[in-house]
């Protein structure tokens, strides 16, 4: 007898593709083939159950009592087209007890005692068996099957708002809330993007699990079956020679099932919905969704930058982006999966007031506008002071918030010695420190023509020599240099 054939069907996804976001695959077909399946089974043993049930009466009626026997095992198998229907199976099994039975007639009642007492609980005990594992299908798979769908929906209704606001923003030149910038939008679907694939790698796993045991648990079926037949043929063997016979010929043809065969074939005919396991997982690389990469979604600068707290006045380090849309949005870490990136702090740069710069140092002040409208109408104006690594790093930043910036000032940060003739800036300048800022777009493809400052000539107004640092806040005012905004996209 040879063991349950290991090798599985070939699918690898029902209706999805790899590149889809939201594949358009049935996640409840595979667990719903397995529900079909075992009803098979069960109705198959209840076909037993029912055909020992009806012998027993038989028995004890005799061989007019063997007619009801026939009509027990007379209609078609349900669920049929699960079972082979050539010779050497389920289906051949139940043709050979049709034409077998037609011709037992006699029968003595200590048999049929027998019979009720010993063989029909064997068959009773494998019904439950497979009910049993019909809600455990249902309980782990099938709830499995639930949650990859919820996630998948979540994930459909952030494309289509990413879609709706990417949209927004070529229609109205880039003008719209901090929640809504497709920038936040887009993180907001790789994160979800991210849960969902885990969702389905999870219930991809307990599929395949259930896959696998389903050759195991049905090879025991029949071989429970062989062994309730076995004793069946034990129990009717002292009856005449010729009922003896018809009964063998039962019992021959069901031990004569290849454990097998019936799953050979079930694979045969459903390779092309059965998942093949040896496929790979789904990745986050390989799959694209409507407005990915957007212009808008594309920083003009992001990086690192440290930011002094209103109360310690230390300075804390995070990751800073100015985005299209003109927002300077601040985030604890650049890493879109660890949790949902929302920016902790969001300004409108156009609603904004930039100081000049001092060496690696320079101010914004205006309003947080992460909290949406109503945390915007009762949030205050806070000037908030920044450092980069490096007197460069801190003149691409400033070129990029200035052009976005409403308004621009001569006011200078504070400095930690302002009378020392020695330029705090040129002291960075020759210890730098390392940098990861990227210049992700060029100032001259988002902005265009219209620079924020034409109307406030003051930001090109050379600095007043008394400053203390008044040589460098002069080159920064009127000569910042712009090389930092220009060159390639990569990190500093």
């Amino acid at each position: 007898m040879s063991s349950p054939q290991t090798n599985l069907p070939t699918r690898t996804f029902t209706n999805g593709s790899d590149d889809e976001a939201v594949p358009g695959e049935d996640t409840s077909e595979v667990t719903r083939l397995f529900q079909e399946r075992l009803q098979a089974w069960k109705h198959a043993i209840v076909y037993l159950e029912d055909y020992i049930t009806a012998t027993e009466k038989m028995q004890n009626a005799h061989g007019k009592e063997y007619e009801k026997v026939l009509k027990t095992v007379s209609r078609p198998l349900k669920e049929g087209q699960h079972f082979d229907q050539a010779l050497g199976g389920v289906a051949g099994m139940f043709e050979n007890i049709r034409s077998n039975t037609q011709g037992i007639l006699n029968s003595h009642y200590d048999t049929a005692k027998q019979i009720k007492g010993s063989i029909l609980p064997i068959f009773e005990r494998l019904h439950t068996e497979i009910k049993n594992k019909n809600k455990e299908l249902t309980k782990g798979a099938g709830k499995q099957s639930k949650a990859v769908d919820k996630a998948r929906n979540i994930t459909q209704k952030h494309i289509e708002l990413l879609g709706q606001y990417t949209a927004a923003y070529d229609s109205t030149g880039g003008s719209m809330s901090a929640t809504n910038d497709p920038y936040v939008l887009q993180r907001g679907v790789m994160h979800r993007l991210n849960k969902q694939i885990m969702e389905e790698n999870n219930n991809r796993q307990d599929l395949i699990t259930v896959q696998n045991s389903f050759a195991q648990f049905e090879a025991h079926i029949i071989q429970v079956m062989q062994q309730g037949m076995g004793q069946f043929m034990q129990v009717v063997s002292s009856q005449t020679e010729q009922t003896r016979a018809m009964y063998g010929d039962i019992v021959g043809t069901a031990q004569r099932i290849q454990t097998d065969f019936e799953w050979n074939g079930f694979i045969k005919r459903n390779d092309g919905i059965l998942i093949n396991p040896s496929a790979p997982p789904r990745s986050l690389s390989n799959i694209s969704f409507p407005n990915q990469n957007h212009r808008a979604t594309q920083p003009l600068i992001a990086g690192s930058l440290e930011r002094k707290g209103k109360l310690l006045k230390k300075y804390d380090t995070n990751y800073y982006v100015v985005t299209p849309s003109k927002f300077l949005h601040e985030f604890k870490t650049d890493d879109d999966f660890a949790k949902d990136p929302t920016p902790e702090l969001s300004l409108y740069l156009p609603d904004c007031i930039v100081g000049g710069i001092n060496g690696a140092k320079f101010n914004v002040k205006g309003k947080d506008v992460s909290k949406g409208k109503v945390g915007n109408t009762f949030s205050m104006s806070h000037e908030l002071a920044f450092k980069a690594h490096t007197s460069s790093a801190a003149n691409q930043w400033w070129e990029v918030i200035r052009q976005a910036a409403g308004q621009v000032t001569n006011e200078m940060p504070e400095t930690s010695a302002p009378g020392s003739p020695v330029s705090p800036s040129s002291t960075e300048e020759r210890q730098p420190a390392p940098l990861n800022t990227q210049v992700l777009a060029n100032e001259k493809e988002t902005h265009g023509s219209a620079h924020p400052t034409s109307a406030h000539p003051t930001s090109a107004q050379p600095m007043s020599a008394g400053v203390g640092d008044g040589v460098h806040a002069t080159d920064a005012a009127d000569a910042v240099p712009t090389s930092g905004v220009e060159r390639k996209p990569g990190e500093y």
